[in-house]
């Protein structure tokens, strides 16, 4: 279904689906943060000032679209911090001039709107420097108005800018020579790609943790950079050294405002300067070595009533300290690993679900995979651990399994699992204060404690245990036998739980696979609210191939 024009309302979802998507990924930002100084505050920074603009936009939600980015505009510029922060709030305050008088704006005139605040951005800063958050603004922008010129959907004309964004993302090293050097993208775009991925997971109705998870640490930076990317300079060779910030409220008896001598003034008392106002207000970042002259001068115009000055070089040590630290900790951590835990997964994000209950290596593998005895043996070393448990979660992998248990430097423990749910439960009964033996025993115990049930679909014509089951039929299987056959995705799903869930059960675990369609999943889980209202739910997005769906049911 296309959609064709924007309202206030959903502009407001949009906006918190990006701030909260930033937010989860702050850290990451922040560990990207070389330019212009290396003090791993860009995401912090970013994070804050997003999720004011947000809070401001709670506040104000309503049908005009241009009330609401109004709303944005003002949040984002009282809470503007950082270089980032405040190029950020110009992006959304140019963008919000340009709709104020909208009640709703198509995709053509969202495009424009964002071109409009990469023109206010620009202006904003005293020297713009291409390779920055700048240049992502500007290229996912110009990519947007060339998208709505075409088509008026917004999903296609979001999918298109975020892709962009990414684009030039990754051509920032090309451009700002540090980058290069240290092996890292822009710190501040990718803030913004960010941003404009919680944009377009809102309007695909997809939830924040379900968003394409921007690169790790490990694929941003190059291999040989293994240090913290802070730590590609010195300390002593920051040139100006305190992040300064001061917001002035204009007053009439003192000098009057102008924003261009203003701003060619405090030029000459450091760099990365930004300054945006109001008829009201004043809004200065600026890297100075002499930070109460800053002050000083914004005095002459009006009454200070934000200030905030960081060392930066103390930022810069503190942040190079901590990563040796760290290095040396994680080091000496996997030295002195005692246990390990590998598990076998047959899509990312029930990886990802494992590795965020404690395994310490997955490997992928499943029904048509089965990953092989060297396979596994290089995953149970790649956990530095003297002892060992093996989850292989599928039957034809247990053989291999305990093969690789028997020939492994470490000790080896392989717990039956049969299915992802039962490798799940195991996973979540281990206790690293017990002993192998006493870790075997309730790991495998809590295989008994979950029901476990698969949705898949026949490759060819074929009959099993007396059922006919034709091509491209979707089968419910629980505990490994048919017991549910349909032409129809929900129905042989419906028929499925129906003969999992009895009175005892309390909590209903959903991984969905890649096929699974978004108005598929809802039409589930709204089926599963409706008609088991006490029953516990959780959802997760599996990305598992072959299964439509998996559910564990405790």
């Amino acid at each position: 279904m296309l959609m064709t024009s924007l309202d206030g309302k959903r502009f407001a979802e949009m906006v918190i689906s990006g701030a909260n998507n930033l937010s989860a990924h702050a850290e990451m930002v922040d560990a990207l943060n070389v330019f212009p100084v290396p003090d791993g505050d860009t995401g912090t920074n970013m994070n804050l000032s997003m999720t004011t603009g947000a809070k401001e936009v709670q506040k104000n939600v309503q049908d005009h679209i241009g009330h609401v980015a109004s709303a944005l505009s003002k949040g984002l510029l009282m809470g503007a911090r950082g270089n980032s922060g405040v190029i950020l709030s110009q992006l959304f305050r140019g963008f919000g001039k340009f709709i104020e008088s909208k009640e709703s704006i198509s995709s053509l005139e969202f495009a424009a709107a964002l071109e409009a605040g990469v023109e206010s951005a620009y202006k904003a800063v005293m020297k713009p420097v291409e390779g920055t958050i700048l240049t992502v603004a500007k290229d996912a922008a110009k990519q947007a108005v060339q998208t709505a010129k075409k088509h008026n959907d917004f999903i296609l004309m979001m999918e298109e800018t975020v892709k962009a964004a990414k684009a030039s993302l990754n051509r920032t090293p090309d451009l700002l020579p540090v980058l290069k050097e240290v092996g890292v993208v822009d710190s501040g775009g990718q803030g913004l790609v960010c941003v404009y991925e919680g944009f377009l997971a809102e309007l695909k109705g997809e939830p924040v943790n379900s968003v394409p998870a921007t690169p790790s640490m490990t694929e941003l930076v190059s291999t040989e950079h293994h240090k913290s990317v802070q730590g590609f300079m010195n300390t002593e060779d920051i040139k100006f050294g305190y992040c300064t910030e001061i917001m002035v409220k204009l007053e009439p008896e003192k000098l009057p405002f102008s924003e261009e001598k203003f701003r060619n003034d405090l030029s000459r008392l450091g760099d990365s300067l930004l300054v945006i106002s109001d008829d009201e207000l004043v809004k200065v970042h600026v890297h100075s070595e002499t930070p109460g002259e800053v002050l000083s001068y914004g005095q002459k115009y009006g009454s200070l009533i934000k200030i905030k000055i960081e060392n930066m070089r103390e930022q810069h040590s503190s942040i190079v300290e901590q990563t040796h630290n760290t290095l040396n900790a994680s080091q000496q951590e996997k030295e002195t690993q005692e246990f390990g835990i590998v598990a076998v997964s047959m899509g990312e994000g029930i990886a990802q679900v494992f590795k965020s209950i404690g395994a310490s290596s997955v490997i992928e593998g499943g029904q048509t995979m089965n990953p092989s005895t060297e396979d596994l043996l290089r995953s149970i070393k790649e956990t530095n651990a003297n002892k060992v448990f093996i989850l292989p979660n599928n039957k034809n992998i247990i053989m291999a399994a305990e093969q690789a248990a028997q020939v492994a430097d470490s000790e080896v423990i392989v717990i039956p699992s049969k299915t992802v749910p039962q490798g799940m439960a195991a996973l979540l009964a281990f206790n690293p204060s017990f002993t192998m033996e006493e870790n075997k025993t309730s790991m495998t115990q809590a295989l008994q404690h979950v029901k476990s049930g698969q949705i898949t679909y026949a490759v060819r014509d074929t009959s099993i245990d007396g059922k006919t089951i034709n091509k491209n039929d979707f089968m419910g299987i629980f505990e490994g036998k048919i017991v549910e056959i349909n032409q129809d995705q929900f129905m042989a799903a419906k028929g499925l739980l129906e003969q999992m869930l009895d009175e005892e059960a309390e909590i209903l675990t959903v991984l969905y696979g890649e096929d699974v369609q978004e108005k598929q999943l809802n039409q589930l889980i709204a089926y599963i609210h409706e008609n088991y209202q006490d029953l516990e739910v959780e959802v997760h997005n599996g990305k598992q191939p072959i299964y439509s769906y998996i559910f564990a049911v405790e």
